[in-house]
């Protein structure tokens, strides 16, 4: 039983209860910020300067809304994203949703190990021996924690990330520059809408929506708490945009991109990426400053999409899937998560081209965004009252959802066949 069960609620105050429901929808957004995420905004500003940075703000509201009605089936039902397609739809199209999932953790969980890759190279240490440090420690984290200390842990590492803030505040970026280009978007460029798409698809994830009605699920989130877990989300929204933007404009800053039709210097490795932005607070200093934030990324998307992959196969098949049991207790859970973490890493030792690779998967994100975000639709419509989405609300949610679908489409297909 979860520590939060075993809590009286009657006696807290709004504060108290918040710090008390507070994890899922920050650990969810520090993850959405992951090794790949931060490429493709550093790969944004360096080609684009800051003409993709209005786009990071005007994906925080759906963002937003995407995550509230994953906690509103979560907290309303109790019960896993693939459970309820299953109980829905039918076990096809729960196997198909899961498919969908799989594909969408194995590509973030490549960026992320290849960030840390990339990390190692960086300061001349072997991949091969990082990769078995952290795939070990990220095991034995799983084993012997319970879902409580397992977040605490990611919030932890994910708190790296602010460094780029500071990052972007030393860069010093020219505001009338900035917002004159923040102005400009060349849609009718595919370069550019293919950062259209990766940006979207690095913002949305398929594997957000299983993870975080998983994760309040575990956490034991009751419908009392559902006022406490929008705001969680709501910060967690903003907080990950912020981040983007400021890498967005650190990477412009740093590198005073002239070019207006793409052709700025493309970044092909985190050294590059590394090498372009950290003067800025001089090389020893900018160079950690980057390792930590890059490392804080990849870490906590490590986690995430692991524990999703795991946790999501293990609801499917209607096994024990959740870090409060031991490894005899739900045998198939540790053995999921383990497995895709050695294959990871087994990949990423290859040798492969980090940023080419997590530019690629955020749209490949995209891509699969329709599918996710219409399941994720019509089971909110499914809802017990008062919680089922219904009327203006509906049709609100139902026509962002449809436009960000579109707008996904359209910039993956265009921009990769043009």
């Amino acid at each position: 039983m979860s520590e939060l069960k075993l809590s009286s609620h009657a006696s807290l105050s709004g504060w108290q209860r918040f710090l008390l429901v507070a994890g899922p929808g920050l650990v969810v957004m520090l993850a959405d910020t992951d090794a790949g995420s931060v490429i493709t905004a550093a790969q944004s500003g360096a080609q684009w300067g800051y003409r993709l940075l209005a786009l990071q703000f005007a994906l925080i509201p759906i963002l937003y809304i995407v995550q509230e009605l994953t906690v509103r089936l979560g907290v309303v039902t109790g019960k896993g994203h693939a459970q309820l397609i299953r109980e829905h739809f039918g076990r096809h199209w729960a196997w198909i949703s899961v498919i969908t999932l799989v594909v969408a953790c194995i590509g973030a969980l490549l960026t992320e190990l290849s960030g840390l890759a990339g990390i190692a190279q960086l300061y001349g240490i072997s991949d091969r021996l990082v990769m078995v440090l952290v795939v070990t420690t990220l095991i034995a984290m799983a084993i012997t924690g319970s879902y409580q200390s397992v977040e605490r842990i990611a919030l932890g590492i994910g708190a790296f990330e602010l460094v780029f803030l500071a990052v972007a505040l030393v860069a010093h970026p020219g505001m009338g520059k900035l917002v004159t280009q923040a102005a400009q978007m060349p849609l009718e460029n595919p370069k550019f809408l293919y950062l259209v798409a990766a940006n979207i698809g690095a913002v949305i994830m398929p594997w957000m929506v299983f993870f975080q009605q998983s994760a309040v699920v575990e956490k034991g989130l009751q419908v009392s708490d559902l006022p406490a877990a929008r705001i969680d989300t709501w910060v967690g929204a903003i907080l990950t945009q912020v981040i983007m933007a400021a890498i967005v404009i650190a990477a412009a800053a740093a590198l005073s991109t002239p070019a207006a039709d793409g052709t700025g210097p493309a970044l092909d490795t985190v050294q590059e990426i590394a090498r372009a932005i950290t003067p800025v607070l001089g090389e020893a200093w900018g160079k950690l400053a980057f390792a930590l934030g890059v490392s804080g990324a990849a870490l906590i998307g490590t986690i995430v999409v692991t524990l999703t992959a795991a946790r999501t196969i293990g609801e499917l098949l209607g096994v024990r899937h959740s870090l409060d049991h031991n490894m005899r207790e739900a045998p198939w859970f540790y053995s999921i998560y383990a497995g895709v973490l050695i294959a990871g890493a087994l990949i990423v030792t290859s040798g492969i081209n980090l940023v080419s690779l997590s530019i690629a998967v955020q749209v490949m994100n995209a891509l699969l965004l329709p599918f996710v975000l219409g399941f994720l639709y019509l089971l909110a419509r499914r809802l017990p009252q008062p919680h089922r989405l219904l009327g203006n609300k509906a049709r609100v949610v139902g026509a962002i959802i449809v436009l960000t679908s579109m707008l996904s489409l359209y910039s993956s297909i265009f921009g990769i066949f043009q």
